[in-house]
């Protein structure tokens, strides 16, 4: 380790690099931390309100988790995607209990999660998942109905003018949430600029990075205004600029980004603009996606909390934009492409075929077509009650294989170098949900010695009480730290 502090750069003001500001400030106090973003404002793209779900991914609802395969229901991913949000949880909760951060409104409200399908063959599945789940402590609280009558109680807007013969069943999770993301993300980024050796530079981008004979980065910088540039140098560099960070990762140079590319999907939501429709609904409804759509795209009547305020949404509908941010050039996918990544993109997209069609009519759909889908989940709804919204860019993982080529990847992933000294985080859900166990791991990638260290992990286990420990093989530790949990974080249920 250097005698000097630290200078450890953040690129990126969203969600991801305001978790490991507040980690790092936990374990490295005396480290300076430099916070750049190209934007003027904090979590203005994928971690705000309006360009984010906000499902508190926990795999309560998202069937795309809990893939049927050889006639059975593999629960795996969603058992660590549930963990990973419980985890999420007590970061949260041990800020708020510490006075740390604060918010006018909670960020985090409690909304059922509920899966709902019809269809034979979809009901049959919705029935083994519910058996499969129920097994495990984190799902035990799941309920499962073909009963309409209950259905109706769980989702009126469901099952009204449904057609009485219809084969239809739901699950139901009450310990389901709505996350402000953008929300939690400016309080920790509060809180990080009234730490002591802590920036917050918004407006400011980075154009290239040149690693130094004595191992650090230099970084060159666009400041805001004249567009005069400026250079720093850090010990590390983390890259969690949403779809901003490929065209980054490739600029380090690092050996571990070749191979990798991105391909960028919009989306859009109907939103309610009806009073007495949002108050009558009460819970996020999952379906099950359209073949060869990406997890992203799984439909849901959502019920959204933001700033105090309920709204309802229906989507998403894909869209397809060569931007890899809200706020980017038409250039950054073109740009994108480099000999390294261009046969991968290419043996990727010859693979997807079905993703292909559905991004063509999704594109393609008329005002009529998006408010027939609408009616699958919600019957009696009236055209004139809703508008669409753009929401946010998400650009998924493009990953070179020997085998295939390349390899289309749904899901987040961290790309680091050898020693740890960059790390960049690709891809998308259910990435702000689980953000501070991918925080943790970059962490633990930055610094593998350290975070073995006693005084290490007991600063870990003051934030997160789980640390080190499986809230899936010991039922009773996942129910105990759920109950903490809700209660400081107010989730009465």
């Amino acid at each position: 380790m250097n005698k000097e502090p630290l200078h450890i750069v953040l690129i990126g003001a969203g969600i991801m690099s305001a978790t490991l500001g507040v980690l790092l400030k936990k374990l490295l106090p005396a480290a300076k931390l430099s916070i750049f973003e190209c934007l003027d404002k904090v979590a203005a793209e994928s971690s705000d309100a309006w360009n984010n779900a906000g499902t508190g991914h926990s795999s309560f609802c998202e069937l795309n988790y809990t893939p049927f395969v050889d006639g059975q229901v593999d629960i795996h991913k969603a058992l660590a995607i549930a963990q990973d949000f419980e985890v999420s949880k007590q970061l949260w909760a041990y800020l708020k209990e510490t006075g740390a951060i604060s918010w006018q409104f909670p960020f985090i409200n409690a909304i059922p999660h509920m899966s709902a399908v019809w269809g034979d063959e979809n009901v049959d599945f919705l029935a083994k998942r519910f058996a499969a789940m129920r097994k495990a402590a984190i799902f035990q609280d799941m309920r499962y109905s073909t009963d309409r009558d209950e259905i109706v109680e769980w989702a009126p807007l469901l099952m009204e003018g449904r057609e009485t013969g219809a084969l239809l069943a739901a699950t139901r999770m009450d310990a389901g949430t709505d996350v402000n993301f953008g929300a939690v993300t400016r309080g920790m980024m509060e809180y990080l600029e009234g730490c002591e050796n802590v920036e917050v530079n918004l407006g400011h981008s980075v154009r290239s990075f040149a690693r130094q004979a004595n191992g650090q980065w230099r970084i060159e910088i666009e400041a805001p205004g004249d567009g005069s540039g400026l250079e720093v140098e850090a010990d590390y560099v983390f890259i969690g600029a949403g779809g901003g960070s490929f065209p980054l990762l490739e600029k380090t140079g690092i050996d571990e980004a070749r191979g990798y590319g991105g391909f960028p999907i919009s989306g859009q939501f109907l939103k309610c603009s009806n009073p007495d429709v949002i108050k009558r609904h009460h819970a996020k409804v999952y379906g099950k996606a359209a073949v060869g759509a990406p997890p992203m795209s799984v439909p849901h009547l959502d019920t959204r909390i933001i700033d105090g305020k309920r709204a309802l949404f229906f989507g998403p509908y894909a869209g397809f934009s060569t931007k890899f941010l809200k706020s980017g050039s038409y250039m950054d996918l073109p740009l994108s492409i480099e000999t390294h990544n261009a046969w991968p993109l290419l043996a990727a997209g010859i693979k997807n075929v079905d993703l292909a069609k559905y991004l063509v009519k999704q594109v393609t759909q008329s005002p009529e077509d998006r408010f027939a889908e609408l009616c699958a989940y919600y019957p009696n709804a009236s055209f004139d009650d809703w508008s669409l919204i753009t929401a946010g860019q998400r650009v998924q993982i493009i990953e070179k294989s020997k085998d295939q080529g390349g390899v289309l990847k749904f899901g987040t992933e961290i790309v680091s170098a050898a020693d740890g000294t960059v790390a960049a985080l690709l891809g998308a859900s259910p990435g702000a949900s689980t953000s501070v166990a991918i925080m943790l791991e970059v962490v633990a990638r930055m610094f593998p010695n350290e975070i073995e260290s006693t005084e290490w992990q007991v600063a870990i286990a003051e934030m997160i009480p789980s640390y080190g420990q499986s809230l899936i093989d010991d039922g009773e530790l996942c129910l105990a730290t759920r109950t903490r949990t809700n209660a400081i974080l107010e989730l009465g249920y």
